[in-house]
């Protein structure tokens, strides 16, 4: 008896569809279960950290080549052996109150001596072979001598300093460091909502204080410091709740992955639950560049701004861009004509809507050639300039 070809092409279907289940099931119970993965086998997963990612070497990175969901606990475990505590070295005067009186009285009469003071007011994190990240605020004392301090509280002395002309960041480097850089994210992926975790030495004191919490904002343009230094301006900066305190500065700010998406850099004053921190890709920016020329060759616009979101352009009847605060005097944009409250909407043709400023001029190098589209009193005008280092501007 021949079968119809319906119901023939009707079984076929059928068979091919709890061949599919069946695979399905499977396969899900060889992950969950046997922890196998055929898939990976045949189509290796994407986003792998990369050579410039750096961190294969450390504990964290091969935890994340493992492809398993980490915990927080395994993830500050990981990341603790290249979390770093920057303490300062430097003569000062101490006071020393004379000894009381006979009737126990004391009235303030001393003597000051200059001693060695070493104390802990930062914290940075392994980015490769005998370097380490944290924020310039931390390391701006010319005339000091600097220490880091390992999880195993060993000490090693910091040989140079490297400062980032124009980003909050500086290198130190520091001999005889084990190689176990952190792996460095995306912070252009990340989404507001994602949890996060903030490793640092807290109030100056307590060293690899942990705190998590979520990135609560993206590409703010605030004025905070760190406690310790003075206030200044941050622009593009990823706001957070997980408790940062002074002493957290340069420290790393990590996704639930474990990989660094963020320098930890300010406090507001007066405000709770409120940090912030430098996107690690202006980091890896600054460091490609490092990397190539030796030291910091950054391309200096000369211009403070604020970022117009898409809500307060529509608002306020502007474009969406880069509003300037301030224009240095003597800077590239000062000689190019821009002035203070003019709006820059693009650089080279690309618009500024879904990126920072500061994340367009990082991709620059000195002495590049650019196209500055900019609004002024309701009418567009594109400039070029040449871009300067800032010893340059002065």
């Amino acid at each position: 008896m021949r079968i119809p070809v319906v119901s023939r092409q009707f079984l076929l279907g059928f068979a091919v569809s709890i061949i599919i289940l069946v695979s399905f099931f499977a396969g899900g119970l060889a992950d969950r279960v046997f922890v196998i993965r055929p898939l990976d086998w045949l189509l290796p997963r994407g986003g792998k950290i990369g050579s410039q990612a750096t961190g294969v070497g450390s504990n964290l990175g091969q935890l994340i080549e493992t492809g398993q969901p980490l915990s927080i606990p395994e993830v500050v475990d990981a990341a603790s052996q290249s979390v770093v505590t920057v303490s300062i070295k430097k003569q000062q005067r101490v006071f020393t109150p004379s000894a009381a009186s006979p009737f126990g009285f004391n009235f303030g009469f001393g003597q000051t001596e200059l001693q060695e003071v070493q104390r802990d007011i930062g914290t940075g994190f392994i980015v490769g072979t005998n370097l380490i990240v944290t924020n310039k605020h931390v390391v701006s004392d010319g005339t000091a001598a600097y220490k880091v301090i390992d999880s195993n509280d060993k000490e090693y002395e910091v040989t140079k300093i490297y400062r980032d002309p124009i980003n909050d960041l500086a290198i130190l480097e520091v001999k005889g460091l084990p190689n176990v850089a952190l792996p460095l994210g995306d912070s252009e992926h990340i989404r507001v909502g994602e949890g996060v975790i903030a490793i640092g030495t807290a109030l100056g004191e307590f060293r690899h204080t942990v705190t998590t919490g979520v990135i609560s904002g993206l590409g703010r343009g605030i004025e905070a410091g760190d406690g310790f230094s003075s206030i200044e301006t941050l622009e593009g900066v990823i706001q957070t709740d997980a408790a940062i305190n002074p002493g957290n500065s340069g420290g790393p700010l990590l996704n639930s992955r474990g990989e660094v998406i963020g320098v930890n850099v300010a406090v507001t004053a007066g405000a709770q639950n409120i940090g912030f921190a430098i996107p690690i890709n202006v980091v890896r920016s600054s460091l490609l560049n490092f990397n190539e020329t030796g030291q910091f060759d950054r391309p200096f616009l000369g211009v403070t701004y604020r970022p117009i979101s898409e809500q307060a352009a529509l608002f306020n009847d502007v474009p969406q861009g880069a509003y300037l605060v301030e224009v240095t005097p003597g800077a590239s944009a000062a000689t190019a004509g821009l002035q203070p409250g003019d709006i820059i909407t693009a650089i080279d043709g690309e618009p500024l809507k879904d990126r920072e400023l500061a994340v367009a001029l990082n991709k620059k190098r000195v002495g590049d050639e650019i196209t500055v589209r900019y609004w002024r009193e309701s009418q567009f005008t594109e400039v070029h300039i040449t871009l300067q280092a800032p010893q340059a501007q002065q």
